[in-house]
């Protein structure tokens, strides 16, 4: 087929990644009227946060074997309709059970979702007939960003001008988007991957490789070294700058976000001109100085500075190791993406759980917590040199 018979499948790829965004960021925001309206403790009801990581881990690790069996088209429609199943749970089930109960199979239910959508659409651009494909995947893990920014800028008006009280309208509103990509899922043009042509790495070869080994040490530093400051982004505005939470989410989560995505699509244009080894390495050395001004800057403006930095810093991080992976791990197919999405998930719990522990061990100082997360791009350089000098 034509490259242009295969647009539909990257508009439909793209859609992928605002869902997840969808599934990812929006139930936080209604953390608090949880706890409001149904009386579950905050203590409870942030213990959503690691379901949903954890579910989304064992996703990833059994995902290769979903996709094989079922079929890629199958589980492409599976993980959208689970997401917005998911989201349309979290709105009604309290209604018609315990709360809490509730809330984590709602939880599970899109964290499926999400788990196995980002397994999916990496493999599925990689295989696409289409020119720039670095470039095209770039800029489709942006998207993610977008629709970050997107949940946070619609949910904060949607709650301004109509309440907050109409939150399950909203909710209603964000699973429409994973339906309807679902249904476009049905028939867009998907290319056999590696496992419908038989030219798959198992476990054991893929293990037996030092590559990929390197890749997975870098993965789920990406993941760690973009969590850290995206998580705690909204609270280091609030308490840097004394303002309300909802402005903190505007300035701190939003800018983040859109300065991760600049990024990933400014390497989605030029990724024929420049080196994807070298631009990572740039990136995490930027990403060192990024939060070396959170943590130590005497201005909050600087900090702030340096969030926006660390925004676009990391926006590489996450979608390059994946090419990387894809450039220098031989066969590996939706099982090597699997992993790689694993280790990811992996270190974006490590990350932010490491800044919160070493906020609480330094008397509460939140910017010398973050500080100490400065170890994954560190860790990442060398680990790119490695993979450079493994290379010749």
């Amino acid at each position: 087929m034509k490259d242009t018979a295969y647009k539909k499948t990257v508009i439909a790829c793209f859609i992928g990644f605002i869902s997840q965004a969808i599934t990812v960021n929006f139930p936080p925001l209604l953390f608090l009227t949880f706890h409001n309206t149904y009386n579950i403790p905050l203590e409870k009801i942030t213990f959503l946060v690691i379901i949903n990581f954890v579910t989304q881990l064992l996703t990833d690790l059994v995902a290769s074997k979903y996709a094989k069996k079922i079929g890629y088209r199958t589980c492409l429609v599976l993980c959208h309709a689970l997401a917005a199943a998911g989201l349309i749970g979290m709105a009604f089930l309290p209604d018609l059970m315990n709360p809490f109960t509730a809330l984590i199979i709602a939880t599970c239910v899109y964290a499926v979702g999400s788990g196995l959508l980002e397994v999916l659409m990496n493999p599925v651009i990689e295989a696409c007939p289409i020119k720039n494909k670095e470039g095209i995947m770039s800029i489709m893990h942006s998207f993610y960003c977008w629709g970050v920014v997107g949940v946070v800028l619609f949910s904060t008006a949607f709650f301004a001008g109509i309440g907050i009280n109409n939150w399950k309208i909203l909710t209603c509103l964000w699973a429409i988007i994973p339906f309807i990509n679902s249904l476009l899922f049905t028939h867009v043009p998907i290319y056999p991957i590696a496992e419908e042509t038989g030219d798959r790495a198992n476990y054991k070869e893929l293990f037996s490789q030092k590559v990929f080994w390197i890749i997975m040490v870098i993965m789920v530093c990406s993941g760690a070294a973009e969590l850290t400051v995206g998580q705690w982004a909204s609270t280091f505005v609030e308490a840097g700058l004394n303002l309300p939470k909802s402005q903190g989410d505007l300035i701190g989560v939003c800018g983040y976000s859109a300065c991760m995505g600049i990024a990933r699509v400014f390497y989605g244009k030029f990724s024929d001109k420049i080196s994807l080894r070298d631009t990572i390495i740039a990136s995490a050395v930027l990403c060192i100085i990024s939060y070396l001004l959170i943590g130590l800057a005497p201005s909050p403006m600087l900090g702030l500075l340096g969030c926006g930095l660390c925004g676009l810093s990391t926006g590489i991080f996450w979608p390059g190791t994946i090419l990387l992976a894809s450039q220098r791990v031989k066969s590996g197919g939706t099982t090597m993406y699997a992993l790689c999405a694993l280790g990811g998930d992996a270190g974006c719990s490590a990350g932010p759980a490491l800044a919160g522990f070493m906020t609480g061990v330094l008397g509460g100082n939140l910017r010398l917590g973050i500080l100490c997360s400065i170890v994954f791009p560190i860790i990442m350089i060398f680990g790119l040199i490695i993979l450079g000098k493994k290379n010749k």
